[in-house]
């Protein structure tokens, strides 16, 4: 029997979970997430062309990228806070069709100045933020229920949810070539956000996760003045009231959570430039280091996103077997090696597939691993705040790479030594970083 089974104070207990409802869940967290990415790859992928309309040369469309890579942190990073106090379902709901509504601005923002673009596409961080309410959902939702088989393979399971980070750039990229022609790059992200204003009406039909409801019921019985029901609650369902009270951004540099706290930080921060480089700006790397057409680089976009989808599922199946941290760890470190020989490899079509392909397999196929690793390594009751503050590091890395590549190409340097400098060479630092973090037994978390 699950401890979340049992009553306690009052005869209080939370809402029980099903194994529909967690399979419900799934799918809703991998639609979520495919159109997300859609939206946030999709103004990467489309800025060469959103420049080309209002006449932004390349230092201008790298320096809006920064801004809006810095829009995006705050937002991303105020999202966790909200999970933990709102709840996961409500945190699903508010983030997608957050990112829808900025979907549909987007199409107009340009016309109304850079200032407005920026602003519009921070907000849109909300998407972003969705990998890291997924996983906090994902993780209660799946040790919540007393299932051996999927005990074993939940790693596995999520990285078909996380997945949806190469679902969505292949969609992108695939419905870029085929939509740009006919409605053009503003069409585009307004027929973007038609499936995400779906996805959160059927997100309202989720069920809150047990272990967010017991955090919730203490809180309330605090507030209260009855501490020791409070207590008890805590005792009944083998939580650290102690440490159930230490909530907030600041409990996340205490104790145990501190070393996690500034690993991992760390490993996405340094990793999230690779990000940037190779995965948002990928159309222009390919453009611009190997003179290849838009058209073709779309193509191979969309041709190496298929393989990064099998990175995905590769690296939660191995994550499941041989630990999180260390699956992590490799596959950064060969991804570093991959988009390095690819930035200084002949010009020939199938050879820069290739090494792209592979790059993207193990720069992208970890964080099927990682996001859930992440969630594993802090308790509940800070478990989205912790996530938030290293998914946030992502768009800061975005940032600190934007700036530094602006600077090599407004100083007369080439996009192949910004590439390398600020996308390949930290995707392998991210991978070593990695290896400092503390490994997390999956059968421990709560």
């Amino acid at each position: 029997m699950s401890i979340y089974q049992k009553t306690t104070v009052d005869g209080w207990q939370p809402q029980q979970l099903s194994i529909k409802d967690v399979k419900f869940a799934t799918w809703i967290a991998f639609f979520a997430w495919v159109f997300a990415v859609y939206d946030f790859i999709l103004f990467g992928t489309l800025l060469p062309e959103i420049g080309r309309h209002f006449n932004w040369n390349e230092v201008e469309q790298a320096k809006l990228a920064t801004w809006v890579a810095v829009g995006g942190a705050i937002v991303a990073l105020a999202v966790g806070p909200l999970v933990d106090r709102l709840g996961r379902r409500l945190g699903i709901v508010i983030t997608v069709s957050g990112a829808a509504l900025c979907s549909l601005l987007t199409a107009v923002g340009g016309a109304w100045g850079k200032g407005a673009l920026i602003g519009i596409r921070s907000v849109a961080g909300l998407g972003y933020a969705e990998q890291t309410v997924n996983a906090t959902y994902l993780t209660e939702m799946y040790a919540a229920v007393n299932d051996p088989k999927l005990n074993r393979r939940k790693g596995f399971i999520y990285s078909l949810v996380q997945g949806g980070w190469p679902v969505g750039a292949l969609v992108a990229s695939a419905l870029t070539a085929l939509l740009m022609p006919i409605i053009g790059w503003q069409g585009s992200f307004i027929f973007a956000a038609l499936p995400s204003f779906l996805i959160a009406l059927l997100a309202l039909k989720l069920k809150e996760t047990p272990q967010f409801q017991i955090h919730q019921h203490i809180h309330r019985l605090r507030h209260a003045n009855q501490p020791e029901k409070a207590r008890q609650v805590a005792e009944d369902y083998h939580i650290d009231y102690q440490q159930h009270q230490n909530a907030g951004l600041a409990a996340t540099f205490r104790g145990t959570s501190l070393r996690a706290t500034l690993v991992l930080s760390c490993a996405v921060l340094i990793n999230w430039f690779a990000i940037q480089i190779f995965s948002v700006l990928g159309t222009t790397v390919l453009t611009k280091v190997h003179n290849i057409s838009f058209a073709n680089s779309l193509l191979i976009l969309v041709l190496c996103n298929l393989v990064g989808y099998c990175g995905y599922l590769v690296h939660g199946w191995l994550g499941d077997r041989f630990g999180r941290r260390n699956t992590i760890a490799v596959g950064w470190i060969l991804g570093g090696l991959s988009f390095a020989a690819m930035l200084y490899c002949p010009s020939e079509f199938a050879v820069i597939v290739l090494l792209y392909s592979i790059g993207l397999f193990f720069l992208i196929g970890p964080y099927a691993a990682a996001l859930f690793f992440i969630s594993e390594s802090f308790p509940t009751a800070i478990r989205a705040t912790a996530g938030a503050l290293i998914g946030a590091m992502g768009p800061v890395g975005a940032i600190i790479a934007g700036i530094g590549t602006t600077t090599i190409l407004s100083t007369g340097g080439n996009w192949q030594s910004a590439a390398l400098f600020f996308g390949a060479i930290p995707c392998f630092a991210s991978g070593i970083i990695m290896l400092f973090a503390r490994h997390v037994a999956p059968h421990s978390v709560k």
